[in-house]
């Protein structure tokens, strides 16, 4: 049985961490949190790891790392994170099941903390 990650990473979202972290010296992956602010509450955080932090939770996808801040594990679990490149915005995206609303631009969230009963009913059910 192995790990349960926080998160998973689409094909294109390990590309393009490859392609962040490959074009800077020391780089080893980035690192997602979530911050307070925003219309909606909440915004999700991304930035370029040198030393992780041996408290975050570690994904990785094909020599792709994330690490996912402590504090933002409940909020992100059973998340998948993307990347989109579109004639108006270029960035990463999260489809979050613990996000119950978003602002009308889109730049922050509403997030509730995941339902670890669930969780586990649905890891138990798919074997996990």
């Amino acid at each position: 049985m192995g790990r349960f990650e926080v998160i998973r990473l689409s094909d294109r979202a390990a590309d393009r961490v490859r392609e962040i972290v490959g074009a800077r010296d020391n780089a080893r992956g980035i690192r997602l949190g979530i911050k307070k602010g925003g219309c909606a509450g909440m915004e999700y955080t991304v930035e370029l790891v040198t030393e992780p932090n041996p408290k975050d939770d570690h994904v990785e996808k094909d020599g792709a790392h994330v690490y996912v801040a402590p504090e933002a594990a409940l909020f992100l679990l059973g998340t998948e994170m993307d990347f989109e490149a579109t004639t108006l915005r270029t960035g990463f995206t999260f489809r979050n099941p613990n996000q119950s609303s978003a602002c009308g631009c889109g730049e922050s969230v509403e997030l509730k903390p995941a339902d670890l009963k669930a969780l586990a009913e649905a890891r138990a059910a798919a074997g996990v």
